[in-house]
């Protein structure tokens, strides 16, 4: 993980935001490369979910023929959304703070172990980023009553690693980066969305939030979609937008960031048929992250267990990938798809449901009266060809487009030996990245700056860059050229020679197998719109 994050900096991936002040911890900067493949993978996504769908056939493992459709909607909405879809009382963590090392935590991923040592028990812990806790959970007990290493035996342990949850007196807490007992305060809700001002009063009345997801603005659009394009159940809304969370302890590179870019779809259904509608997308974007290279056997779809699901949900996965910076076994999500019933759109019509009632009622304040109150607006939905009137239901595959491309490039990262120049085997570091999503989709070299070949590789990169992505180089020798094109993730490269002159053919060099053959210069477009895909 540390050579990807380096490559990553070094390449013009990704760097951390206001860097030269120091950075920010939880916000990112993608790079040359970075911006290039994190748009390719959301174009790619949005091809082949919206405009590349098929309206009017019916795709395999899809219960019947549907319609897609996307918004691009403010990320700064309307209050009263935060509060009917529940992030406004729900949105939030309990957090402790240290009062030693002035570091606050979740209160949840702390965990510890009581042990006794010198006639004094203490629960020590260890903080969330901590890889062994175990191990830290031990040095921190040993550096606490004054022994070495040597003594660890005198520990005394008393129960499993369980989380600081389980503990109601602080008193006799070692916080993760303490000292002393007793420095963790009491938890207390800390809200995930960002607050901000709308106008230039700055009063109560005009406090607003960040968005935390996009979803929200869909179902507050739905009925705008139908009355305005004419849609029919089924149908998808698909979006692409930032959304901002406030995390407390964003970490693992991208993994966990403050600012980030989700790719959803919310798709609207009958409710007799939600059920084989969920499955369908469940598996349809499964096999979508397959298609784009990642490894099956570093992918897994999550059921959530029936105790994890609310009452109103008849499934939801998780779409989970083997992150490098996890321990083995462990995996990571990547995209959650939910069956969410009609909780949402009653919602933004009735007011704000009460998930623990079933059937749903609106919950209420002590007044007897709707705690937060509905648009009032009428989000049902009538089948002209029927006549029924039903609330549909929704099934939500979110995506994260910065967690996407996370895993690509980690997918991606790849080390063999090759040989140089001259024939001595090195090791090569090449980004696999599917050509489709690659940064730059071919580079063009003259063998050498002289003969006319530089004259006719920069045609041939004008003609190809009406197109795609690609790179003109003429620095160093192409053995070099060639390195610089593989960690940037290049899929091809096509080299100008002496021949080439003569019979109008150049090379193309296949960045995984090494393959080289010859191509018409006339049929280059032809040969990469077949090779890329």
């Amino acid at each position: 993980m540390e050579k990807l994050v380096s490559l990553c900096k070094r390449r013009g991936f990704m760097f951390q935001s206001s860097e030269i002040y120091g950075g920010i911890n939880g916000f990112w900067d993608y790079g040359p490369l970075g911006v290039e493949l994190k748009r390719n993978i959301k174009d790619a996504w949005w091809k082949d979910m919206v405009t590349g769908h098929d309206d009017i056939g019916q795709l395999p493992g899809a219960p019947s023929p549907y319609e897609m459709t996307g918004l691009d909607c403010t990320i700064i909405m309307h209050p009263q959304v935060w509060k009917c879809s529940g992030h406004y009382d729900l949105f939030h963590d309990y957090m402790v703070d240290c009062r030693e090392s002035k570091k606050r935590y979740r209160h949840d991923q702390i965990q510890g172990r009581w042990v006794e040592a010198k006639g004094k028990k203490i629960f020590a812990t260890a903080g969330s980023d901590s890889e062994s806790p175990e191990a830290d959970i031990e040095r921190q007990a040993l550096k606490f009553f004054g022994m070495r290493s040597k003594n660890a035996d005198e520990l005394k342990w008393d129960g499993a690693l369980v989380s600081l949850t389980t503990v109601e007196d602080f008193d006799q807490v070692l916080g993760p980066d303490a000292k002393t007992l007793g420095t963790l305060t009491p938890p207390r809700e800390f809200n995930l969305m960002f607050k901000t001002t709308i106008g230039a009063l700055g009063g109560e009345a005009d406090a607003a939030f960040l968005r935390p997801e996009t979803a929200q603005g869909i179902f507050v659009n739905f009925k705008n979609v139908v009355d305005s394009s004419r849609v029919r159940v089924p149908f998808g809304i698909a979006q692409v937008g930032k959304s901002f969370r406030n995390e407390i302890t964003p970490r693992n590179f991208t993994f966990r960031s403050r600012e980030f870019e989700q790719m959803e779809i919310e798709f609207f259904c009958h409710p007799d048929s939600s059920p084989e509608w969920y499955k369908y997308w469940r598996d349809r974007r499964y096999q979508w992250y397959l298609e784009m290279g990642l490894d099956e056997k570093k992918l897994i779809l999550r059921e959530h267990h029936a105790e994890e699901l609310a009452h109103y949900s008849t499934g939801t996965a998780d779409i989970e990938y083997a992150f490098p910076f996890l321990p083995e076994g462990e995996y990571g999500e990547l995209e959650g798809i939910a069956h969410r019933g009609d909780f949402d759109l009653r919602s933004h019509m009735e007011g704000k449901l009460d998930p623990a009632t079933n059937p749903m009622t609106v919950e209420l304040n002590e007044e007897g009266k709707p705690k937060h109150r509905g648009s009032g607006k009428d989000l049902s939905y009538r089948d002209d060809l029927s006549g029924e009137r039903f609330i549909p239901h929704v099934i939500e595959p979110s995506a994260g487009a910065d967690r996407a491309t996370l895993a690509f490039l980690c997918e991606a990262y790849t080390e063999d030996e090759q040989p140089d120049d001259k024939g001595k085997m090195q090791t090569r570091v090449v980004m696999k990245l599917h050509p489709r999503i690659a940064p730059i989709k071919a580079a063009i070299f003259p063998l050498v700056k002289k003969d006319g070949m530089p004259e006719m590789a920069q045609d041939i990169y004008r003609t190809l860059k009406k197109s795609w992505n690609v790179f003109y180089d003429e620095k160093g020798a192409v053995g070099r050229r060639y390195r610089r094109q593989d960690e940037a993730g290049t899929p091809f490269c096509i080299t100008v020679d002496g021949d080439s002159l003569k019979d109008q053919t150049v090379t193309i060099r296949h960045r995984d197998t090494l393959d080289q053959w010859r191509v018409k210069a006339d049929d280059l477009t032809d040969e990469l719109r077949k090779l890329i895909g």
